[in-house]
């Protein structure tokens, strides 16, 4: 925490914008509390550095007897991870600043304490949400302009910003987003390819041609923005459940280990979504208790599945099907990445042409990472 940060996080209270309920959250346990049965509970959570969920399913009800729902849509951001994003914004007096995902508000009062309300602007696309954070904001004396709508658009009246701040993770930066920033202008946004909803925040700068890039700063995990979630059925893959007759079968010399982790912020699983896009992927146990892990083609249907035998790692079994061969691409995309010597989040960059194509690369722009 910077000294110019350190009293605003005094003056705004990051209490003041969590609601009567809040789901922590934490690895492997699942909590709920409440402020009016355990406020001493309520507040030792609401000065944790965890995220806190604060919407379930897109703000729709909770089943009877249950206590959350299926899918976490809203929450109060771990407040670390705050903290590090707004140093990368690298505001000054007087920055304008668009934010795109209002949450809780916290954010936004944050940037108002620093910058005067005057010169923050936000938007949400859940009604719900950003009323409740209009009603929070107020409560704590702040007034930014908090604007209900499709955040991927951003707000074109009021550009240009010198500094956009994203909440929400995305997999495709628009070019809205680049056009609304002045040249030389800040964009801080968690980004990630389909394979996890792993993100790592990358710092953007605008350039003079309309382009953008910079490095990424670090791993994290945050909602995606609604038009760009990723899922799946195995029943588009599998429909029968039972292997495809033109399905091809091989073994693997990897083991689970060197691809199966369970750190959420593991640099293989991020590396392996930069070279083998349009692939999304999950693992488990199979009936033998076999680790395995399956992916997912999403723009053609292509799949895999790999079965791996800790007893006898050369005889890990293969299964692929549809037009690529998903696994033979995580393996290259593996090996080349064990040739690079392992590179961690920090190591990549990642540029938005002047015509929307994205480019990752590695160590230096024109660098630029082999999509396997």
């Amino acid at each position: 925490m910077t000294p110019d940060w350190a009293p605003v996080y005094d003056a705004v209270p990051r209490e003041l914008f969590l609601p009567e309920v809040l789901w922590p959250s934490v690895e492997g346990r699942r909590l709920v509390v409440s402020k009016t049965d355990d406020p001493e509970e309520w507040y030792r959570w609401a000065y944790t550095d965890v995220p806190l969920i604060t919407q379930w399913d897109d703000g729709g009800p909770l089943r009877a007897g249950a206590d959350r729902g299926d899918l976490a849509t809203s929450s109060s951001s771990m407040p670390s991870v705050v903290f590090s994003m707004l140093a990368d914004l690298s505001v000054f007096e007087g920055a304008k600043v668009l934010e795109i995902g209002t949450g809780t508000g916290w954010c936004a009062a944050l940037l108002s304490a620093r910058l005067g309300e005057d010169n923050v602007v936000s938007v949400e696309i859940d009604e719900e949400v950003a009323e409740t954070a209009r009603k929070a904001l107020a409560a704590a004396g702040w007034h930014p302009k908090v604007r209900l709508g499709e955040g991927l658009q951003g707000m074109p009246e009021r550009a240009p910003y010198d500094r956009i701040l994203v909440t929400a993770g995305v997999r495709e930066v628009p070019c809205t987003w680049v056009r609304q920033t002045r040249p030389g202008g800040v964009i801080v946004l968690p980004w990630g390819p389909d394979f996890t909803d792993q993100n790592a925040v990358v710092r953007l700068v605008v350039a003079g041609d309309g382009s953008a890039g910079g490095r990424f700063t670090g791993p994290v995990r945050f909602m995606h923005v609604r038009s760009q979630r990723v899922s799946w059925a195995f029943s588009d893959y599998l429909p029968d459940g039972d292997w495809p007759a033109d399905t091809r079968e091989s073994t693997t010399t990897l083991t689970e280990a060197d691809v199966v982790t369970d750190d959420p912020f593991a640099a293989v699983d991020f590396v392996l979504g930069l070279l083998v896009p349009g692939c999304s992927h999950t693992v488990g146990r199979s009936p033998s208790g076999k680790q395995t892990m399956w992916l997912f083609g999403l723009r053609d249907r292509s799949w895999a599945a790999t079965f791996f035998d800790e007893e006898n790692p050369s005889a890990s079994r293969v299964y692929q099907g549809g037009p690529r061969s998903l696994w033979d691409e995580v393996e290259a995309a593996y090996r080349w990445w064990v040739e690079q010597g392992r590179p961690g989040h920090e190591e990549f960059g990642l540029t938005v042409t002047v015509d929307g194509r994205q480019e990752v690369w590695l160590g230096n722009p024109g660098e630029t990472v082999p999509a396997h």
